[in-house]
């Protein structure tokens, strides 16, 4: 059985990974993880962690490189990471995890991070060697080797990413953000410049030469240049197209990969909760436990979350995703909100993401709930009273006929 595990870059993205059938969740430790900015869990989560937990997994990322007062830092926390109900910490720097290797030994295990750019047999037999129980293999290990990998160290577990955000850097690797904006993404602070928009300039001073020298000028910054020599207008030439493997789950399986990964802990709770359903849906297919053409209908819907062009990555020939995505962002649907606790029949609380307003359609959706559409809804304030509309943050209750519950979540076509 293939592992799903899912991003939580908050309280309540876990709360919606593990509800939308996620096996195990991965969240980010402030300060040692590559996505800082991502609401990363704190110290005063702990019991509400536990208590959402369960009996699922859930792994931490300690995936940053350390500089050598890092290494303090890190052995700083040890006592209270003991705290949180961990089951692995993904780690990238050897020397993180020797700190974490020496003060759990092994009631923690150990998973090598896709930042460690491992893709061969030979390093996957090293890292096991040192203590690690799983590799998350580097984005560009082709589905052919994978196979070949796990056959040569049929004891290590394999992790692969299936969905998401692809970096242009080799594993991710990228020193842009520091460069442009002194944010490091190896630091866990990726100001994400890659996704940026460009415009084809040429630079003056190099005019003697044929057909002159070609640069990229950042929308924002006019006046800084970048050296290029394709393309022109404002281009996306370094935003690698999204990963998409839903439909090539049968041979992630025949190949030995033991968990698939949704990237993504910085996305909204909207996004987990679709993707990891859809994936949820086609590993139940996969597995035999539902219907063989059920799962189709949620697969449609990762097209419907904000994602860029799809593509199935390095899995089998670099092709598709040599080539960057020609737009910015597609997406169908905005995120309204949540359904919380019913507070009388049909009638029940909602925290806001965005405005919500009578008369304009939304729909619902839930772990086992394709779509609802619902135009007749209406809205009351803590005193009863009816409004016509509410905005994010705002105290309101949502009074409805469809067969809606806490954790649905509500969004609303985009024109």
């Amino acid at each position: 059985m293939i592992e799903l595990l899912s991003p939580a870059g908050t309280l309540e993205k876990l709360e919606y990974a593990y509800a939308y059938g996620a096996d195990a969740a991965y969240i980010g430790m402030q300060d040692f993880s590559l996505r800082t900015r991502a609401g990363n869990i704190g110290d005063s989560d702990i019991g509400a962690m536990r208590e959402l937990k369960g009996d699922k997994k859930l792994f931490a990322a300690v995936n940053s490189y350390l500089h050598e007062d890092d290494l303090g830092l890190l052995s700083d926390r040890l006592e209270i990471l003991s705290a949180y109900p961990f089951d692995a910490f993904i780690v990238s720097d050897l020397g993180a995890a020797l700190v974490l290797r020496e003060h759990f030994g092994d009631s923690r295990a150990l998973h090598l991070s896709t930042q460690s750019n491992t893709l061969n047999s030979a390093a996957v037999r090293a890292y096991r060697d040192m203590g690690f129980t799983r590799v998350i293999l580097g984005r560009e290990t082709p589905l052919k080797d994978i196979a070949r990998i796990k056959q040569a160290v049929p004891d290590m577990e394999i992790e692969t990413f299936v969905h998401g955000a692809m970096c242009m850097a080799y594993s991710g690797r990228c020193f842009l953000s520091a460069f442009m904006t002194g944010r490091s993404a190896n630091q866990g602070d990726c100001a994400h410049t890659c996704r940026w928009t460009y415009r084809l300039m040429e630079q003056a001073e190099n005019q003697d030469r044929t057909g002159g020298v070609l640069a990229l000028e950042e929308e924002s910054r006019p006046g800084q240049y970048f050296p290029v020599y394709e393309g022109d207008g404002y281009t996306t030439i370094l935003s690698s197209k999204d990963l998409c493997m839903i439909d090539h789950l049968a041979q992630l399986r025949d190949a030995g990969v033991d968990s698939i990964k949704i990237e993504g802990r910085m996305k909204s709770l909207y996004y987990v909760a679709t993707v990891t359903r859809a994936y949820r849906k086609a590993l139940d297919a996969l597995e035999g436990k539902t219907d063989a053409q059920d799962w189709k209908l949620y697969r449609d819907e990762l097209f419907q979350v904000s994602h860029r062009e799809f593509s199935t990555g390095f899995y089998f020939d670099a092709e598709q995703i040599a080539n960057p995505t020609e737009v910015s962002y597609l997406r169908d649907y905005l995120l309204i909100g949540t359904i919380q606790e019913e507070k009388e029949p049909g009638v029940f609380a909602l925290s806001l993401k965005n405005k919500i307003e009578t008369g304009v359609p939304i729909e619902y959706i839930g772990p086992k709930t394709l779509a609802v559409a619902d135009a007749d809804f209406s809205l009351v304030d803590e005193q009863g009273q009816s409004i016509a509309q509410a905005n994010h943050h705002q105290t309101v209750f949502l009074r409805t006929g469809k067969p809606v519950s806490k954790g649905f979540i509500i969004r609303k076509k985009l024109k």
